[in-house]
């Protein structure tokens, strides 16, 4: 099973909550990194440190969630090495994975229902990557990382 590290804001707080439990009845290590509660919050701390723990080995994978899940994306993208994907349907879940190596799937609360993200987190959790052609975009993008951290 996948470690896992996830975070939210508070509009992402309940379906965080949901989806914790669903990965740990699986036997998924999960890392909930906040927020613990649907008092407001500001989500670009919370979804940096998913996306470090993404980086630095101590989560396989990553998830963030928030009210449309485009901020939350946009701020664990600030994350050297991460490739957050926004994932409301199962059609970018899939190819999120198999073609651009996603590693932290983001998603919106108050656009997908539990039981669509159960179902897109399954699409983004059994999908892998197809390698071939995609290594040399997925390369590319990492190019471009690097020459804009030279900035």
């Amino acid at each position: 099973m996948s470690r896992i590290a996830i975070g939210s804001d508070h509009a992402g707080y309940t379906l965080k909550s949901h989806l914790v439990g669903v990965l740990e009845s699986v036997g998924h290590h999960v890392s909930d990194l906040g927020t613990h509660s649907t008092d407001s919050c500001d989500y670009p701390p919370i979804c940096a440190a998913v996306g470090r723990a993404v980086r630095d080995g101590r989560a396989d994978l990553g998830i963030v969630l928030g009210g449309s899940g485009q901020g939350e994306q946009l701020a664990a993208n600030k994350v050297r090495g991460v490739r957050a994907a926004l994932c409301n349907d199962l059609y970018t879940a899939r190819m999120a994975r198999s073609h651009n190596n996603a590693n932290v799937l983001s998603m919106g609360a108050r656009v997908v229902g539990e039981g669509l993200a159960e179902e897109i987190l399954a699409v983004f959790l059994a999908t892998d990557f197809e390698g071939g052609r995609h290594e040399r975009r997925v390369a590319q993008l990492a190019d471009i990382e690097a020459e804009e951290a030279g900035r």
